[in-house]
């Protein structure tokens, strides 16, 4: 009977009760949208930078990260593999070994960093091969081959089919020297791995620098960004029992993971504000409906309807409006979300802002059943919660003082 009534009771100000609907709706369009767009936009810078060159997670050498010194290595590499790829959600893996030497060309030289990679294994895990603007990709039959990024080259004077020469300093002390022919001319849009990269097939790397077949970074690709996180427990173990670290996104992009964190923090000011404003909005037209009822829930009183159960009634009509108002807000941000999951939303003029940052032009948003139903619940959950203001009015009244007001 409580709750025919309560439901009924919320439409006999159709008015009233329709402007609050709107303006829950609207608020809760509102959160689902910019949830979903923002985290979908968040799930794309890690996965656009990620993907470049790091990939979604790596193991290292103890201290790696801080100090590479190039007699940190990996011994046994293709055992941590195997283990890796057994894992739920990692789809490949591969293997690289970083050195730091001087590339020449003529009188011409300059500091780079080379990196020793797996030409049939490199693409699954990042996407620098796709980058390649001049010449090709390294492939699996290449041995003297070197690509460089399109910095490195223009600073080297360098063109397709040239030689360089490379000079370093081997695992074992002794000078790494080679010579390379230039196949490739990559352009990440991120200067900094542009002016600094060079890359050539592990196998020669191992052998001029003298690795022995130790590596120092194993790289992992997975089905997305969150997949890995769930898998980072796992992935943690695994590294300890080979004395290892492992290093998830947010070490591997800590600039990356400190811009997310500092707008997350705003953002979420932003949203708690957006929903006490909405709750505090409707609560005040509930409970000045309340306040004119009050006649109304005398006469209840005075024929045997007791206090708690009228204040039950008011809290229930509270709970259907705000589960009501939200539910459509839902359902709408649902619909504009997946309209803009399939279109994308891009911002003109800052498409070379995004590729310095490796990002792509258009955002999509994303949505998930925490980010669809996260900020909905919480104003539904506010208004039950806050609704025990005016059930508290209703339990002080009294028939004769009710039906006098």
């Amino acid at each position: 009977m409580i709750v025919s009534l309560a439901w009924r009771n919320i439409w006999r100000q159709p008015v009233r009760t329709t402007l609050s609907v709107v303006g829950m709706a609207f608020a809760s369009l509102l959160l689902v949208f910019m949830a979903s767009f923002q985290f979908g936009a968040y799930d794309t810078m890690k996965s656009s930078m990620l993907k470049i060159s790091d990939g979604f997670g790596q193991f290292q050498p103890v201290g790696y990260k801080d100090d590479p010194e190039i007699e940190k290595v990996i011994a046994d590499p293709a055992a941590l593999m195997a283990e890796a790829e057994q894992i739920a959600g990692i789809t490949a893996s591969t293997l690289r070994s970083n050195g730091f030497g001087l590339l020449a060309n003529g009188e011409r030289s300059f500091a780079a960093a080379i990196v020793g990679v797996e030409p049939g294994l490199e693409n699954k895990v990042s996407k620098l091969d796709t980058m390649v603007e001049r010449g090709r990709a390294l492939t699996p039959d290449d041995d003297a081959a070197i690509v460089l990024g399109e910095g490195l080259a223009r600073n080297l004077r360098l063109e397709l089919g040239d030689q360089v020469t490379l000079l370093g300093s081997g695992l074992d002390g002794s000078v790494a020297a080679d010579v390379l022919t230039l196949v490739g001319i990559f352009k990440s849009g991120i200067p900094e791995i542009d002016r600094t990269i060079a890359r050539m097939p592990l196998q020669r790397f191992d052998d001029t620098f003298a690795m022995n077949g130790a590596v120092h970074i194993v790289a992992l690709s997975a089905e997305s960004v969150p997949a890995v996180e769930r898998a980072e427990p796992e992935l943690r173990a695994l590294a300890a029992r080979h004395g290892l670290v492992y290093l998830n996104w947010g070490e591997l992009q800590p600039g990356v993971k400190q811009a997310i964190d500092f707008d997350l923090v705003t953002s979420l000011l932003m949203y708690v504000t957006l929903v006490v404003v909405v709750v505090f909005i409707i609560l005040n037209t509930l409970y000045m409906s309340v306040l004119e009822r009050t006649r109304e829930f005398g006469v209840l009183l005075a024929i045997g309807m007791k206090p708690g159960q009228i204040g039950r009634m008011v809290w229930m009509e509270m709970i259907f409006l705000s589960l009501f108002g939200n539910g459509v807000g839902i359902v709408l941000g649902m619909a504009l979300t997946g309209y803009f999951t399939q279109v994308g939303i891009s911002f003109a003029g800052m498409e070379e802002i995004y590729a310095q940052w490796g990002l792509p032009s258009r955002m999509y948003p994303t949505m998930t059943f925490g980010r669809v139903l996260g900020g909905p619940g919480a104003v539904v959950a506010a208004i039950g919660v806050l609704g025990i203001i005016p059930y508290r009015r209703v339990l002080g009244l009294t028939p004769v003082k009710a039906m006098a007001a």
